[in-house]
């Protein structure tokens, strides 16, 4: 069956493409399957994919490689273009006129130094395991197969989301570039309901533009997004040199207005400014030297976005007055107030192209999370296949660039706004926990009392951080606090002093371990506490269609491609999964 998938055309679409595992060859084979149900969830939640398994046999079943061509110069484009979009045009003005006042610099710092713990926590996975699945691919290694398809469920639907969410803006930055009002290259369809009946027909071909660029070529996709992200850079250094021009220090006083509860208030915020680099993790698959290419790659990236941030913020704080800046547009009605008017289309443009490369790099990122699904079988295989000739995953780009056109092409953009966020929270806080029990856990080799230790003081950090996220998300942010930060230092001490370390990063490792990763999972928490209700709505919703389509589809097709692999290994000592060795 592996060889007949490898010699499938990556186009054909026969059901053998898409269920050929044994569980649906009959009616009476699924039935069957579905009767064995809980036994196939048990050996599918206790049991863990290996490093060399995702690096060969998953990899292997895409029939052809993706070329190995990216250099830590094409992901530090990548990452600085996946997270510096019209974000930092939007939220700094909003942060500094209501929460924080110049501070604002500050609080830039504090969210980037979060940001930066998940960096660390992604590059370390991202060398040691590199391929397309990015999370996905770590989670399936350290908590499981049901852990990774929630996650990558979820991160796929915010991918699709986000970028419809995108699309939807760009039209709208397109036309105020052109002295449009935003809704004037809309088309207004009565008969659909009020939230539905903007349709976008800009926004899909911007997507279609913009997807088709990677199915191509990835490398291709990198000259396009460096070339561009250069050209960003440089809109980003006008706003800077221009703005100080027109500097006024006497703006920074007071410089924090709101006090320490404003920044960090701000900070929460912020740190969604950062979101966006777990695409490049999807990449390392195609670098040359991974070791090498990804840390220089993701740290080098976040640590210019970081300084890029700071700067553009003390820009607009010291260009007017906090009370005066303008929460929706802040730098361009800054110029409009000191005497440039005209910078303010400078400023769109800037924005526009931030926009447009955010949409590639979605677009590389969530179709290579697909893919390495598809490779498991949680999805239908035939989104796994690599194109022979441009040596991408053709298939799962075109089925995302559907997905996101749709949706952009319809809904509101008020309404994307509120689906946004909590998945990409939630999979730092796993990915961080997966950091953990990698580094204190190898199945058959940790002692049975190691485990239970290690155990134990996960459970007392997770359940610290719940604290501080509900502290936070009751508005009792210093009191809550006084109580769960001391339970989390606790816990992650126990950690350092009372677990013994299973293993050490063969390539590259994330510093201070256990403490690092520890603090990322508790303020992604803290974040994921400042989300409102109708996000966390939306993720239990999905969060359960995807648990159905799992029992009913993903469960047996992944079990059955397990069981194959198995026996074609021929080892009856272990019971090896897809190279996989139980739990416990």
């Amino acid at each position: 069956m592996e060889e007949e998938g490898k010699q499938r055309c990556c186009c054909s679409c026969s059901k053998e493409d898409f269920f050929p595992e044994e569980s649906f060859k009959s009616w009476g084979n699924y039935g069957r399957a579905l009767m064995q149900t809980g036994a196939r969830l048990r050996d599918r939640i206790t049991t863990r994919s290996l490093d060399e398994t995702e690096l060969n046999q998953v990899k292997a079943r895409s029939g052809h490689e993706m070329k190995r061509n990216l250099t830590w110069w094409d992901l530090i484009w990548f990452g600085i273009a996946s997270v510096i979009g019209s974000g930092i045009f939007v939220l700094t003005g909003q942060e500094a006129s209501q929460s924080s006042g110049p501070a604002v610099i500050i609080s830039y710092v504090i969210s980037g130094v979060s940001a930066m713990l998940s960096v660390l926590c992604y590059t370390e996975f991202a060398v040691e395991i590199p391929v397309a699945g990015g999370s996905f691919a770590y989670l399936r290694v350290e908590l499981g197969d049901l852990v990774a398809f929630i996650a990558g469920g979820n991160i796929l639907m915010e991918y699709v989301i986000s970028g419809a969410a995108v699309a939807r803006s760009w039209t709208s930055y397109f036309a105020t570039l052109l002295n449009h009002h935003p809704n004037d290259f809309r088309i207004l369809a009565p008969s659909l309901s009020p939230n539905y009946n903007q349709l976008d027909p800009l926004a899909v071909l911007i997507t279609v533009l913009i997807s088709l660029i990677p199915v191509f070529s990835v490398k291709g996709s990198s000259r396009f997004n460096y070339l561009f992200s250069i050209l960003h850079i440089a809109v980003l250094l006008f706003i800077v040199i221009a703005g100080l021009t027109r500097a006024h220090p006497s703006n920074l006083s007071p410089f924090a207005p709101f006090g320490a509860s404003g920044i960090f208030s701000s900070a929460a915020v912020l740190f969604f400014a950062y979101i966006g680099f777990d695409a490049v993790s999807t990449m390392a698959e195609e670098t040359r030297h991974p070791p090498k290419d990804i840390p220089i790659g993701l740290v080098g990236s976040m640590a210019i976005t970081t300084f890029f941030y700071c700067l553009l913020a003390l820009t607009l704080s010291l260009m007017v007055p906090y009370q005066n800046i303008d929460p929706n547009a802040p730098f361009s009605v800054a110029f409009e107030q000191v005497g440039m008017g005209w910078a303010k289309y400078i400023v769109a443009f800037g924005a526009l192209k931030g926009m447009t490369t955010v949409l590639l790099v979605a677009s590389v990122g969530q179709a290579r999370y697909m893919t390495h699904i598809a490779r498991t079988h949680m999805a239908p295989p035939w989104l796994g296949k690599v194109h022979p000739k441009t040596g991408t995953p053709v298939n799962a780009t075109v089925v995302m660039l559907v997905a996101t056109a749709i949706i952009a092409l319809f809904t509101d953009l008020g309404v994307l706004a509120n689906l946004l966020s909590i998945s990409t929270l939630f999979i730092f806080v796993l990915v961080a926990l997966a950091l953990l029990v990698r580094r204190y856990y190898v199945s058959g080799e940790t002692a049975a009392a190691e485990r239970n230790k290690m155990v134990v003081c996960l459970v007392v950090i997770v359940a610290a951080a719940v604290g501080m996220a509900g502290s936070w998300a009751a508005g009792r942010g210093w009191v809550g606090f006084a109580v769960t930060v001391p339970v989390w230092f606790l816990g992650t001490m126990g950690l350092w002093l009372g677990v013994a370390p299973a293993r050490e990063p063969k390539k590259w490792g994330v510093p201070m371990v256990p403490w690092l990763p520890s603090a990322s999972i508790g303020i992604n928490m803290v974040l994921l506490g400042s989300i409102d209700r109708e996000s966390f709505e939306r993720f239990g919703v999905f969060t359960v269609v995807l648990l159905v389509y799992y029992v009913f589809f993903g469960l047996h097709a992944s079990y059955d491609t397990a069981k194959a692999a198995e026996v074609a290994a021929a080892a009856p000592e272990t019971r090896v999964e897809e190279g996989r060795a139980q739990v416990g």
